[in-house]
């Protein structure tokens, strides 16, 4: 394989490259920046075609270039039906990963609700307990202060009383 270049093409025309396939020389025509290119193609024939002169020996050039060229559609359809097979695949992970982002997006949103219920439900537990909770030690003093002056005796001091007299009461039963 030879590439001959003659000088430079203006833009719009195509660039001359020779090439060696089986033996022979073929002038050829490529865009502007494809000669190494299609020199690798031609390169990959040319190698198709003496291994399969190896495997069938002499059996003629153009039965030769044909089986090359059966060999390598053969391998472009394959291709073509890896690639579609391929892009089915993908397009079925794109929807899953899509499904997947709504599910999180579900999910979160779900635990978001809960834990604002959670919240709305200890506020409500904390109102109610707030609302309910015994008064502190000094408004208690305050309030047994009020009753003694009153001459009321607060219901458990009468208690601690008439414990000490219960606890002696069962001992002298004994």
């Amino acid at each position: 394989m030879t590439a001959e270049r003659q000088s430079p093409p203006p833009k719009h025309e195509l660039s001359r490259v020779t090439v060696a396939i089986n033996g022979r020389k073929f002038r050829m025509a490529c865009e502007q920046g494809q000669e190494a290119h299609l020199l690798r193609l031609a390169g990959d024939l040319d190698q198709r075609i003496a291994g399969l002169r190896n495997d069938f020996g002499e059996i003629g050039n153009t039965r030769l270039t044909v089986m090359a060229a059966l060999t390598i559609s053969d391998e472009l359809l394959d291709m073509s039906g890896r690639l579609r097979a391929l892009e089915r695949e993908f397009a079925a992970l794109q929807d899953a990963r899509v499904a997947a982002a709504d599910h999180s997006k579900a999910t979160q949103a779900a635990v978001a609700a809960a834990l604002n219920a959670a919240a709305e439900r200890i506020e409500g537990i904390t109102r109610r307990l707030n609302r309910t909770r015994p008064p502190d030690a000094a408004a208690l003093a305050s309030a047994r202060a009020s009753m003694v002056e009153l001459g009321a005796e607060p219901a458990d001091e009468r208690a601690e009383k008439a414990v000490p007299s219960m606890v002696a009461a069962g001992r002298s039963n004994d």
